[in-house]
């Protein structure tokens, strides 16, 4: 198996005459949590429909444990052991916490769907769901509607569904997005409770967490990767700093 999870070589986007990425190599090293920064537009959430099969690029490619994926349809990429959430929640409102997890957890497991078999019956799957409602700190809210959560329990239980899946790979959008300090505060200890282990790659715009989160840093700027180093490294690159960061006295004051 490879040693780098997720390999991207000289992927190209284009929409038309316009460039949306262009030339991006990237490493996401197994076990490694990876972030992916740059200002809006920079071409960052299509570099991940790129990666999760939901478009395909112009060129180059996309490897996954060594293995080719670029263009694949998202349930092949997702079966290959890659698995993303995104900026918007996206959960079934209307069903409990617990049937958003079995529909997850039964692919998983190989099992098909029945009408003649009741699911709470199949004891692997149950025994699954209790684990990863344990895991998201869900267990009170186990027969609760979706639509009923808080926006920090939805968050959490979509990434429960990202993980239910049996990914060893992860891609998180934006998981922080709308929360108050004090609930990023909370996802991030459980994000990183529950990608310990797993490769991850993660958009997301609150640099505090960052670089407390992040092993290493790549910074996308108009479609191009810009330059990648640990979070020591990118702060002190002064190319990002003009590009993104601002300038040392700028972040200083900020």
């Amino acid at each position: 198996m490879s040693a780098n999870a997720i390999e991207i070589r000289d992927l190209r986007k284009s929409f038309g005459p316009v460039d949306i990425i262009r030339g991006v190599n990237l490493e996401l090293r197994a076990g490694e949590r990876h972030a992916l920064i740059g200002p809006n537009g920079a071409g960052k959430s299509t570099l991940f429909h790129l990666i999760s099969g939901r478009l395909r690029p112009t060129s180059g490619k996309i490897l996954l444990h060594g293995q080719e994926i670029q263009g694949k349809p998202p349930a092949r990429i997702v079966h290959a052991g890659l698995s993303r959430s995104f900026q918007i929640t996206n959960i079934f409102p209307e069903m409990t916490v617990l049937e958003n997890l079995r529909c997850a957890v039964l692919w998983k497991l190989g099992h098909r769907y029945s009408v003649l078999r009741p699911l709470g019956r199949l004891r692997d799957v149950e025994a699954e769901c209790t684990r990863l409602l344990e895991e998201l700190r869900l267990t009170h809210r186990r027969t609760s509607r979706a639509d009923s959560l808080s926006y920090p329990e939805q968050r959490a239980l979509e990434l429960g569904l990202a993980v239910a899946s049996g990914a060893d790979t992860l891609l998180l959008d934006e998981p922080m997005a709308g929360m108050s300090h004090s609930e990023t505060a909370a996802a991030l200890e459980l994000i990183m409770a529950v990608t310990e282990g797993r490769s991850l790659l993660m958009v997301e715009h609150d640099m505090g967490v960052i670089f407390e989160m992040a092993d290493r840093i790549s910074v996308l700027v108009y479609g191009e990767v810009i330059a990648t180093g640990t979070p020591e490294e990118i702060r002190a690159n002064p190319a990002v700093q003009e590009a993104y960061l601002g300038t040392p006295n700028a972040e200083e004051a900020a």
